[in-house]
């Protein structure tokens, strides 16, 4: 089965819905989201109403730190940009969407996969996976042979084998990387919403569970409009020019 990995989706409309036909195109057969739903962007909840209709069916759906911050209210650890979306968003969102963000699982594991927001080692804690000495950490918390997360904002994949140390391989968008049975593994598909590599293009990933395989993908939109509706509502400006750059 072909399962797409998509995450920090951000209220990006547009994004989303590039990256939601490219991947019934590649041939998805099954969806995890893994958390972010809002926060930055300007539709969160058309967002959020895609995401709760896919997990009616069936899709994984974890639970991100943004969307924590709109049920419960911004922590002042997040960035300024951040704080000052979350009160916009949760008036832009009913009940039933807020009851939505607020019961999603911090992690949820099928089989040998595990799919969390952050980390496998402390989710609640929002500690990014940034190096492979933190992707080993993370890995050494599950037995799973797989775990998917977010957060990040970039596309990334880690291994650990029987040594004991974890290595990274630099994914090359659409070249599919067989994942070695002897091996434990870590993927961050990159950010549907929000890229912070450089590439404003849409990520996210295919996971393959038939060949053992995961291929990365980026995904041109139209992130011009989507960046017009940020500025539309009155959020910060730097959050428009993010999705220009893809910083």
């Amino acid at each position: 089965m072909r399962t797409a990995l998509v995450t920090d989706l951000h209220a990006n409309r547009e994004a989303v819905e590039a990256v939601m036909a490219h991947a019934e195109a590649q041939g998805a057969q099954a969806y995890a989201f893994l958390g972010d739903f809002v926060g930055y962007g300007a539709d969160p909840a058309w967002v959020v109403d895609l995401v709760r209709e896919h997990a009616v069916h069936g899709a994984v759906a974890v639970q991100g730190n943004h969307d924590l911050a709109t049920v419960l209210g911004a922590n002042p650890m997040m960035r300024i940009e951040a704080r000052a979306v979350i009160d916009w968003t949760r008036a832009q969102l009913d009940g039933s969407q807020l009851e939505f963000l607020r019961a999603l699982p911090m992690w949820q594991q099928k089989d040998d996969r595990l799919f969390v927001h952050a980390n496998a080692h402390a989710p609640e804690q929002w500690e990014y996976v940034l190096n492979a000495n933190l992707a080993l950490r993370s890995m050494l918390a599950t037995e799973c042979r797989y775990t998917f997360c977010g957060h990040l904002h970039e596309q990334r994949l880690f291994h650990a084998g029987r040594t004991g140390r974890a290595g990274e391989f630099m994914p090359k968008p659409g070249a599919p990387i067989r994942l070695r049975q002897d091996r434990q593994w870590l993927v961050i598909p990159g950010s549907a919403g929000q890229p912070r590599d450089g590439n404003p293009a849409a990520a996210y990933a295919v996971f393959d569970d038939a060949e053992a395989s995961i291929t990365y993908h980026r995904v041109p939109y139209d992130h011009t409009a989507a960046a017009d509706k940020i500025r539309a509502a009155g959020l910060p400006l730097r959050l428009a020019a993010r999705l220009l750059t893809g910083h």
